[in-house]
């Protein structure tokens, strides 16, 4: 039997989990949503015992990885898995980049060495880009009006970004572990990236909505995170993971991704 722990059951670790588990699947969880408590160390030990899969949304903390401090000397013997980010990559001016390319260069220092510790594990680590699905996309912030369209300095007047719909993690994630696919790094993106600009754009056109005004970065008040992706601009290759597991994204850009969302 298939039995998945889950550390950190989130948002995008609940699509993987909901995706497995009508495969099937027996899965337990720390994190609100889960059954287990991450603090409370006995039964999590049990269940890391009994499971045949690990996978670990957690974010690093300022200094460590919580999961890998306090049950890493657990782990091994298992499929592992982890959720990381494309920004190890840091900023690339627009171009493409794909696993092969150099970490590290970001703001994100301490997701680049937890991305590291995964895989020097063995893991299976899936750097994700912006994440919308269900109750966290464009949509919603146009509908909320809480949308913005950054008018762009002039040093970055081409900059884009990649996303992926949380059902393309999820299925992305499936298909890793259906294919058995080898220990390393996959990224886990749509086909096209593109401005938010022109997300959002889209999102009114499908609503009916006038577009939000253009701002200048430093009035739109931004969250810390948000203001965070301005600072980099990159495109991110997904065809290692389609090569080793068949798999595709079902949303292969935002327009089929925000049409789902109606």
């Amino acid at each position: 039997m298939s039995r998945l722990l889950v550390f950190g059951l989130g948002y995008a670790a609940s699509a993987i989990a909901a995706r497995l588990r009508s495969k099937g699947w027996t899965i337990h969880a720390t994190g609100r949503a889960g059954d287990l408590d991450f603090g409370d160390e006995p039964p999590v030990r049990d269940a890391l015992a009994w499971a045949s899969h690990v996978l670990s949304s957690v974010p690093p903390g300022e200094e460590s990885d919580p999961v890998l401090a306090r049950y890493g000397d657990g782990l091994g013997g298992r499929w592992l898995g982890y959720l990381s980010s494309t920004g190890v990559y840091g900023d690339t001016g627009g171009a493409w980049v794909d696993e092969s390319a150099p970490v590290g260069r970001g703001r994100r220092s301490a997701r680049t060495e937890a991305d590291a510790r995964w895989l020097a594990l063995g893991a299976r680590v899936f750097r994700l880009p912006g994440i919308y699905g269900p109750g966290r996309s464009p949509i919603d912030r146009v509908r909320g009006g809480k949308a913005h369209r950054i008018d762009l300095p002039e040093d970055r007047p081409g900059q884009v970004f990649s996303r992926v719909h949380v059902a393309d993690i999820a299925g992305g994630v499936a298909a890793a572990i259906a294919a058995d696919v080898a220990p390393g790094a996959y990224n886990l993106g749509d086909d096209e990236p593109a401005s938010q600009n022109a997300v959002v754009e889209h999102a009114c056109r499908l609503l009916g909505a006038p577009p939000p005004p253009l701002q200048p970065l430093d009035e739109a008040n931004l969250s810390p995170m948000a203001r965070g992706f301005y600072a980099e601009t990159r495109r991110v290759a997904n065809g290692k993971l389609k090569r080793a597991a068949g798999w595709a994204p079902f949303f292969p850009s935002y327009r089929e991704g925000l049409a789902s969302l109606l």
